[in-house]
């Protein structure tokens, strides 16, 4: 059908609610606005759903959720594994509550039991939930940290990471396998607990969850110690992170937690933010404000869904907060678990640490440092839990700690997704034992700097929306792929490696090698001296992001060398 065939459907059959085909009906003479929301499906990719809510085959709405759902479900009973249930959790996002709901409805339509909680949790607590409860699978209703017209959808399998190969190709195949709307299944939500097929969960899971949390603790003494001298200021950015994390510092000890007022609670228009994501550092206005008034060690943000953390630490030498980095935090903490295990003789048995090929290169000093193998997968977070699992099925390493550049990490086993209140925890008793001894953050930072080189990351994203947007990205990597450049500016590419066609090409010898990783649409190019560039389209936005390291001999000359680098990528281009 064409696009306005899709959209005369929708308005003229019975199956969808009047509502849906008012809004419709508002924008019919609109055919560009008709065109980009029925020329296609909202794709269900290997993540999930994500896209603006909204009528439409290319929107989030009850109709695609349920659609998505009912594949979901066809994809579990082909298993056989329907009578372990399915989790789903949802964040502060406009229709989350309602969207969770039909996924439930239509999992129990096809005899498989909803596990619900009944308000809005982080991510990593779904992770844990499913875990915890057994189930097959898991649903998160979030749109992570996207503009606050989105919302989305990510499947989780029974490991508790993101699904991945080769069973998210196999649940799109399931989804995209349905044509007729009127084929998916759903039922009241009365009916549905009458037959035992939707339980509320909630606070059974939530002691569980902060019980695992605390078991990553090294030093409780060290909090104990310092809890009463520490400031913290924290905000949610609106989302879900709010009560877990006042609950862990609280539960912990920590006597002076100070929340961003204007946003604590849960608001789907994020009215004090442009953009609800930790990385961005206008997300950090109101809580940098109340920092200031309160004098506080170290200012924390997570998104919406809680899984990214965003933190600012005071540099006394000049009073002012210092930003850092998802590479930044995540080294912190690295570094302090990793030493303090060794101190204590808490480290296990071949100890591994897992990261993504996009994140610092700092790991490597620091794994060496400590004797922990280092294991790089592609990125996206599910790749790092497909590794516990894969330990625990082999027992060839013991993993210790894994985290990405999106200001995401894990520690401990509990979720298999990245989690900032586990991340937020570790942070403040990394700066509790900082402030025990005459430091902060900003000041070990510094010293790991000393230590191990001065590694700085950045990234430069084009984004081109609408329907041409998708062809002028693949054309990009492409034209990379095709002809990979022989250098950015003064750097010349030793090794470019091309993960969709799984071989590492020397740029001087011609000798080629394979990646040793799942094929996946992503360029990188090894530069001397520690630097190196990456493209990867995004799969969840219309962006091209180009991942960019190097290692300077100061943090000036760090600054100035990754600056360059950029500037020489986009020459490239």
């Amino acid at each position: 059908m064409s696009y306005m065939d899709e959209l005369n459907f929708w308005l003229n059959d019975d199956y969808f609610d009047q509502k849906t085909k008012e809004e419709l009906l508002a924008i019919r003479n609109n055919e560009a606005e008709v065109e980009d929301r029925f020329y296609k499906e909202l794709e269900f990719g290997t993540g999930g759903l994500r896209g603006v809510i909204g009528a439409g085959t290319n929107r989030m709405n009850v109709y695609t959720v349920r659609k998505a759902t009912q594949g979901l479900a066809n994809y579990i009973i082909k298993r056989g594994t329907q009578s372990k249930g399915v989790a789903i959790a949802f964040d502060s996002r406009r229709m989350s509550p309602e969207f969770s709901d039909e996924a439930a409805r239509c999992l129990a339509a096809n005899g498989i039991k909803a596990y619900i909680f009944e308000s809005l949790r982080p991510t990593p607590e779904l992770s844990f939930a499913l875990r915890t409860l057994g189930c097959t699978a898991g649903i998160v209703v979030t749109a992570s940290h996207n503009p606050p017209e989105y919302n989305g959808y990510k499947v989780y399998w029974e490991d508790g990471a993101q699904v991945t190969a080769p069973i998210d190709k196999d649940i799109i195949t399931e989804v995209q396998s349905i044509k007729d709307y009127h084929t998916v299944k759903t039922m009241s939500r009365e009916d549905a607990v009458a037959a035992g097929l939707y339980e509320v969960i909630g606070k059974e899971i939530d002691d569980k969850y902060m019980a695992e949390l605390k078991k990553q603790i090294i030093h409780p003494d060290v909090i104990r110690e310092m809890a009463d001298d520490i400031k913290i200021v924290y905000t949610p950015l609106c989302g879900t992170g709010n009560k877990p994390v006042r609950r862990i510092l609280s539960e912990l000890g920590f006597k002076h937690v100070y929340v961003v007022p204007e946003q604590e609670n849960p608001d789907p228009d994020f009215t004090t933010l442009d953009y609800p994501n930790p990385e961005d550092p206008k997300a950090f206005t109101y809580a940098l404000r109340l920092a200031k008034e309160k004098d506080a060690d170290i200012v924390l943000a997570t998104d919406p869904d809680a899984d990214r953390l965003g933190v600012y630490a005071k540099d006394t030498k000049t009073g002012e907060y210092v930003a850092f980095t998802g590479n930044m935090s995540g080294m912190l903490i690295a570094e302090y678990i990793l030493r303090e295990k060794t101190a204590t003789g808490a480290m296990p048995e071949n100890p591994a640490l897992v990261t993504t090929i996009v994140t610092t290169n700092m790991t490597k000093p620091i794994t060496q440092a400590y004797g922990v193998k280092l294991i790089e997968v592609l990125t996206g977070f599910k790749f790092i839990g497909e590794q516990i699992k894969l330990f625990e099925q082999t027992g060839s390493n013991n993993y210790v700690f894994g985290l990405e550049e999106s200001y995401g990490c894990l520690a401990g086993t509990h979720a298999r997704d990245k989690d900032a209140i586990v991340a937020v925890m570790c942070l403040c008793e990394v700066a509790a034992y900082c402030k025990k001894h005459n430091m902060t953050l900003w000041d070990m930072m510094v010293s790991m700097y000393e230590k191990y080189g001065y590694f700085k990351e950045t990234q430069y994203t084009i984004t081109m929306k609408g329907i041409d947007g998708a062809r002028q990205i693949a054309e990009i990597m492409e034209k990379l792929r095709k002809n990979p450049p022989k250098a950015f500016g003064d750097l010349k590419v030793e090794k470019f490696r091309d993960y969709q066609n799984d071989v590492i090409i020397d740029m001087e010898t011609g000798e080629k090698t394979t990646t040793g990783l799942p094929k996946s649409n992503v360029l990188y190019f090894e530069l001397p001296d520690n630097a190196w560039c990456c493209a990867r389209p995004s799969g969840t936005e219309p962006k091209i992001k180009f991942y960019m390291g190097v290692k300077g001999t100061s943090l000036e000359d760090a600054k100035a060398k990754v600056e360059k680098l950029t500037e020489d990528v986009k020459a490239v281009l």
